[in-house]
């Protein structure tokens, strides 16, 4: 029997995480390519429209997604898989658990690392927090996207989440 997944979560409590997010917090804005960002854009911005009405909240989402996704080196649709399944895109969402925003981060990450609890409700700074953490998971599991999505959902050992994101990564966000 499996145990319950929030009792073999680790909950983003790895202590290693406190200086991965405040490195992703300080980090500057992207320079990618202007051209590959806007095709990017062109690409993902109707796909987004059907979640998000704002069209301000779906270009900051975007922008956001693109420039933290390049900085912590993972893929942009990866992201987007990740917060249409943790929080349909809702930036006010709050998990039972007490994940917060967009990536549903733990409250207790702004408070760590000299933020305000508000600030997970804020894009930008929800998706940065979020994408250190999926990366930090990412090379923690030797980039086995699935480990590192489960670690991330805090279900390790099980594939309901895992397969949720990959199945929507495939389906709604691939380029």
């Amino acid at each position: 029997m499996l145990a319950c997944p929030t009792a073999s979560a680790d909950r983003q409590l790895d202590p290693e995480l406190k200086q991965v997010i405040a490195t992703a917090i300080s980090a500057g804005e992207c320079f990618s390519d202007k051209y590959d960002a806007e095709v990017w854009y062109k690409l993902m911005e109707p796909r987004l429209r059907r979640y998000v009405n704002d069209h301000a909240e779906r270009v900051a989402i975007l922008k956001h997604t693109y420039c933290e996704s390049r900085v912590a080196q993972l893929p942009a649709e990866l992201v987007l898989a990740v917060m249409d399944v943790e929080s349909s895109f809702n930036r006010w969402a709050v998990s039972s658990a007490g994940a917060q925003g967009l990536m549903q981060v733990m409250p207790f990450w702004p408070e760590q690392l000299g933020m305000r609890r508000h600030q997970l409700m804020d894009v930008q700074s929800n998706i940065r927090m979020g994408c250190a953490i999926l990366k930090y998971y990412y090379d923690r599991e030797k980039r086995d996207v699935r480990k590192a999505l489960a670690r991330y959902n805090g279900s390790v050992g099980r594939r309901e989440y895992p397969d949720m994101v990959i199945g929507r990564w495939t389906s709604r966000w691939r380029s």
